[in-house]
């Protein structure tokens, strides 16, 4: 490692950013913790996880998220040895990492107590010197940017507070009704998110009811902001703020040349992303580009800030590399396409500091195809590559990978995931052929014994108006084929994510039930070219709630699924769209399990945090001028269509979609005598991220779905 040297002290950048925050700025304030080393906790997880690996400038330690104590840790060890170490063991999951490239210090994103507010924080490699470098304060939240080349600072994006004051309301539960209990039926207790017990299973007693809906109006999409930081780590000079924007939907500081002058910045909503080259020492954008949704990290400059290498979809179809010549100000004077593919985006770009080569990662229908390309080379005469050097791919043992980290002249760790496998990491450094690292859980570790994983086979459907949608379709072991089974429709969140050839361990709980699981990606999906993410805007979301129907009538057309029995289940806008496809098709589905979605968008855009606001009213619509769109969309409008049970799931601390969207649908449909239950889940977010919460999820879920779809109910 790195010798401890003094703080970066040459001349700072000034920028206020292009749209400054009406309201004052409040900067970062760093906070000194105990050292988050010490004792390992215990490995409770023989199958676990590891994945975003991020490595020292020498490549030879690695730093990684692992979940082998039962919750999302950072731990760090030799990048060819067995003894791994925890550096942070508190219980909050951790979501990001990075190590400084001077080798002094990791750092990464943490979610206290589980939620949807996250901070940044630094710890030595040893494990000493924990700080919070931003997003310590109440109700505060912090996203990871990039280090400066020389590693003396960091940048961090923040949540700035309303300029007016207001505080965001945040998640919260229903509270009991005034009219329920002046009628005598019982209220739920007070204080019941702050229960003891992991979880709490409603639906066998009262339910929360409603109060008056808050009116949604332009202020929930107007309050607060993003601003960007520089901050440094030592603590020796006062945060630099580099770029700050009102009303902001997302902001993440991809990279910071060499010397500080040009900052890369990714900002905007859903599907209107884009890529800003920022002056640091004028505060002025000097040239920007339409990016792509999906991974943050967009681009990295060259390592004399000559060249802006960037992964984006401007005027295309699918995301390509594009190579962007700079001026000595900063501005584009060519753009070209250095990399593309047909049919196929680029899904992640990783550069080293030296910047001579790149790691490609391609989205080839939901599966990878990864390879490294000269940066530094002649333009070559070989389609589809222009402007860089030879091209390596690289051979994988499993479909997807999620996460590269570059290492030195020519070597990679990657992070991967398959259809057979939990998260790993690969080292892609020594030889023709990746070796899994010893601290990743071995691929036959996967499942219990006696239930070996089941590979999914590809799945396209044509919709009702034309449109081919992709999927997977997962066999339960013991179904014959030709033999129709009860299959569940998973959907997936976004709109935009994509359904992956992954292992997911609620798939093969499902599974091991005797139950089909097909899951799709209907329009609005990525993976599948601009147009197909785009088709689901406005009142295409209605042909997005088709889709559904048309899915599962494809399955039953093939013989695989019993139209007698099926059943739908998603989480985020899946869990939405659970709702939707229940509402809309009451008499196609005979069960349904809804996770973290949305019931109803003007209490949705009146909960969730502004900046999700922003973001959300570009993909869904926004909360005035569509209003009357949005409540024609939304399940609670079309509640006295619902037949079907209908389980609800929910993290406590979700502030994304609050759990009040999951507590007024299940209300409403047991008011009107249809059958429905609540598991709110303790200490978890928009995302369920500790192995006892998920244990139980996945058990909730297979046993509500058997019930109602198994053999015992057909019979």
């Amino acid at each position: 490692m790195a010798p401890d040297r003094p703080a970066y002290t040459s001349p700072a950048p000034m920028a206020t950013g292009p749209h400054p925050l009406s309201g004052p700025l409040s900067a970062p304030v760093l906070l000194r913790t105990p050292g988050g080393g010490g004792a390992d906790p215990p490995t409770l997880l023989t199958a676990h996880g590891c994945w975003y690996p991020a490595s020292d400038p020498r490549g030879e330690h690695v730093a990684f998220i692992c979940d082998r104590a039962g919750v999302p840790q950072l731990w760090c060890g030799p990048a060819g040895g067995t003894e791994v170490h925890v550096l942070d063991g508190s219980p909050d999951p951790v979501i990001e990492v990075s190590w400084s490239p001077d080798g002094r210090w990791i750092a990464y994103t943490a979610a206290p107590g589980g939620g949807e507010h996250t901070r940044v924080l630094v710890v030595r490699p040893d494990g000493t010197g924990r700080k919070v470098l931003a997003g310590a304060g109440p109700g505060g939240s912090a996203h990871l940017g990039s280090w400066t080349r020389d590693g003396s600072a960091l940048a961090v994006t923040v949540a700035q507070p309303s300029a007016r004051g207001a505080e965001h309301r945040g998640s919260g539960h229903v509270p009991p009704d005034a009219a329920q209990a002046a009628a005598g039926r019982a209220a739920p207790e007070a204080g019941w998110a702050v229960r003891d017990g992991a979880a709490r299973l409603l639906g066998t007693g009262a339910v929360p009811t409603a109060s008056d809906k808050p009116t949604t109006g332009t202020e929930g999409l107007s309050s607060g902001g993003l601003a960007a930081y520089l901050m440094d780590p030592d603590g020796v000079n006062a945060p630099v703020l580099l770029f700050a924007e009102e009303g902001a939907a997302s902001l993440r500081v991809c990279d910071v040349g060499a010397g500080g002058r040009l900052a890369l910045v990714r900002r905007g909503p859903r599907g209107l992303r884009e890529a800003l080259v920022l002056d640091t020492l004028t505060g002025s954008t000097v040239w920007s580009e339409h990016v792509a949704d999906g991974d943050p990290w967009i681009g990295r400059f060259s390592a004399d800030a000559r060249i802006l290498w960037l992964r984006s979809d401007a005027d295309r179809e699918f995301a390509a590399l594009l190579r962007v010549r700079l001026d000595d100000d900063g501005t584009a004077a060519e753009v070209t396409v250095a990399a593309e593919r047909e049919g196929s985006g680029l899904e992640l770009l990783s550069i080293p500091d030296h910047g001579r080569w790149a790691a490609l990662a391609w989205n080839v229908q939901g599966a990878v195809e990864l390879e490294t390309v000269g940066l530094t080379g002649a333009d070559t005469a070989q389609a589809p590559y222009r402007g860089v050097g030879p091209v390596h791919q690289r051979d994988l043992p499993h479909e997807v990978v999620t996460r590269i980290a570059p290492v030195g002249a020519g070597g990679l760790f990657a992070a991967l995931s398959g259809s057979r496998r939990r998260p790993g990491i690969w080292s892609l450094t020594d030889g023709p052929a990746p070796t899994r690292t010893p601290w990743s859980a071995r691929d036959e570790d996967a499942v219990p014994p006696g239930r070996p994983p089941v590979s999914p086979a590809p799945m396209r459907c044509r919709a009702r108006d034309g449109l081919l949608l992709g999927g997977w379709y997962y066999r339960a072991p013991g179904n014959a084929a030709g033999r129709p089974a009860p299959c569940v429709l998973h959907l997936h969140g976004g709109p935009e994510e994509q359904e992956r050839p992954v292992f997911n361990p609620l798939y093969h709980e499902i599974l091991g039930r005797g139950l089909d699981v097909y899951a799709p990606d209907v329009r609005g999906s990525s993976g599948w070219g601009r147009s197909f993410v785009d088709a689901d805007l406005g009142a295409g979301r209605f042909s997005a709630i088709d889709d559904v129907a048309d899915c599962a009538a494809h399955a039953v057309e093939l013989g695989y699924a019993d139209p007698l029995r099926l059943g739908v289940m998603g989480r985020s806008y899946g869990g939405y769209l659970t709702m939707a496809a229940l509402v809309w098709h009451p008499d196609l589905f005979r069960a349904g399990v809804a996770v973290c979605g949305m019931s109803d968008f003007d209490t949705f855009f009146s909960g969730t945090e502004p900046w999700i606001a922003q973001s959300a009213a570009a993909k869904y619509g926004h909360p005035d001028h569509d209003r009357d769109l949005l409540r024609a969309l939304s399940p609670m409008s079309r509640i006295d269509q619902l037949r079907a049970p209908v389980l609800a799931v929910h993290g406590e601390h979700d502030t994304n979609v609050p759990p009040t969207e999951s507590e007024q649908f299940i209300r409403a449909a047991r008011e009107r005598g249809v059958t429905a239950q609540q598991l709110t889940l303790r200490d978890e977010g928009h995302e369920f991220l500790r192995a006892d919460n998920r244990r139980l999820y996945r058990r909730a879920t297979a046993d509500w779905l058997e019930r109602h779809l198994g053999t015992q109910a057909a019979s």
